[in-house]
């Protein structure tokens, strides 16, 4: 039997970057969830689906110059269908 091993990257770098995405676009992930648009298993596999990706680099170049107010995840992103689906209103207001 031969065992396929899929590359995770680091925990909480994933987490940041699937946060640091999402408030780029104005998404707030925790009321998403809080408004019943994102379950917990949901933004679970949004963390492990960074962890998967090997665009890491490209998400923090993106975010270098996207930091705020793009409208939209970037391509390469692993959740980008899913961060560019979820309602405008469950983005966040900036204060």
């Amino acid at each position: 039997m031969t065992a396929i091993l899929a590359r995770l990257g680091d925990p909480n770098r994933a987490f940041w970057l699937t946060r640091s995405v999402a408030r780029a676009i104005d998404v707030n992930l925790s009321e998403a969830m809080q408004q019943g648009d994102l379950s917990a298993a949901d933004y679970s596999a949004m963390v492990t689906r960074c962890r998967k990706c090997m665009h890491a680099d490209d998400c923090e170049a993106w975010l270098a110059t996207n930091g705020a107010g793009a409208e939209r995840a970037p391509e390469h992103c692993a959740n980008a269908d899913l961060l560019n689906t979820l309602p405008a209103g469950r983005r966040s207001i900036r204060v």
